[in-house]
């Protein structure tokens, strides 16, 4: 137990849990803007799959990180907006829909890899190009809060700045209010002259966008290299944390973190001796977990709402 809360309360695991929720932020944003749009993109997964491989296959060939992230938001942007052409345009469900390309994905990725790179597991044979580091100055020196927040890949800031940034354009902007307005009520918001399929295509396209840029912190900040499947899952997390944050970027962000802290709670105790599976599942137990709670408030709060109404 001693050797737990050494792990826990230590600058590394914090540092950790900063790195680690980012691709989770990145992801439960975008998930964010499509909701709040009326849609559900099922398919953060996938772009978060394709935009790692892309990332990596470009920044190799062109010898640029940065046009490596250009590719990988480039991608996501693209998968965003075939999912919203086949849900808005040809009508398909767009649950099945993100199901689809997930599974595309999840093959896809590795036949290119293999076709381009003749590898089949990871991209091992491609000088891939990594993001840079930032050390934020003077805050680096400050003990315990300069370790954790100073040193992380450029992404990670950005992941937590887009937090303010989406707050802003969802309340404060034109567009931010035709998309509120759209998810809560299209026909009234067709009804006042917004292109409802226009918002709901901008809404996709971002929400693949910044699924984009939580793929492509994976293998050029995470790790930097491609390995098949190496989201592991972290779209469906990123659904989680958006449902349980309330649809809100803060609300978002915390339950990111806590996501993120089970993430890295997982990684560190491979250190203790404690069974793989076991470890390997802690991620996944903290999503269920969140679900449980946030399924039961809803129920409660519906309870009492219909309470207030019957009186």
């Amino acid at each position: 137990m001693g050797e737990l809360f050494g792990i826990i309360f230590s600058v590394t695991f914090g540092y950790a849990v900063l790195r680690v929720t980012t691709p989770i932020l990145f992801a439960a944003l975008g998930a964010l803007i499509s909701d709040k749009a009326g849609v559900i993109n099922i398919a953060l997964e996938g772009i978060m799959l394709t935009s790692a491989l892309t990332g990596v296959i470009v920044s190799a060939w062109t010898g640029s990180a940065w046009l490596g992230l250009l590719g990988a938001i480039v991608i996501g942007a693209l998968v965003g907006l075939l999912l919203a052409y086949f849900a808005l345009n040809l009508k398909t469900n767009i649950i099945l829909s993100g199901i689809a390309l997930n599974l595309m994905a999840s093959g896809g990725t590795i036949f290119l890899l293999y076709v381009v790179a003749k590898d089949k597991g990871i991209s091992s044979s491609l000088n891939s190009k990594v993001l840079p580091t930032w050390d934020i100055p003077l805050i680096e020196h400050i003990p315990v809060l300069g370790p954790i927040i100073s040193g992380h890949n450029v992404l990670t800031y950005i992941a937590f700045l887009a937090v303010l940034l989406i707050f802003i354009l969802l309340y404060k902007t034109p567009l931010g209010l035709q998309i509120r307005a759209v998810g809560e009520n299209e026909h009234a918001a067709d009804s006042v002259g917004i292109s409802v399929k226009k918002i709901k295509y901008i809404a996709l396209t971002m929400s693949g966008v910044l699924a984009g840029l939580g793929g492509a912190y994976m293998s050029m900040g995470y790790v930097s290299w491609f390995a098949r499947n190496m989201t592991a899952g972290r779209g469906f997390i990123a659904l989680a944390a958006e449902a349980m944050g309330g649809a809100t970027p803060i609300g978002t962000l915390l339950t990111s973190l806590f996501f993120g802290l089970a993430d890295a709670l997982s990684n560190n105790l491979q250190s203790l001796r404690v069974p793989a599976e076991f470890i390997q599942m802690i991620p996944y137990i903290a999503t269920l977990f969140g679900l449980a709670i946030y399924a039961s408030s809803k129920k409660s709060r519906i309870r009492k709402l219909k309470k207030k109404n019957i009186k």
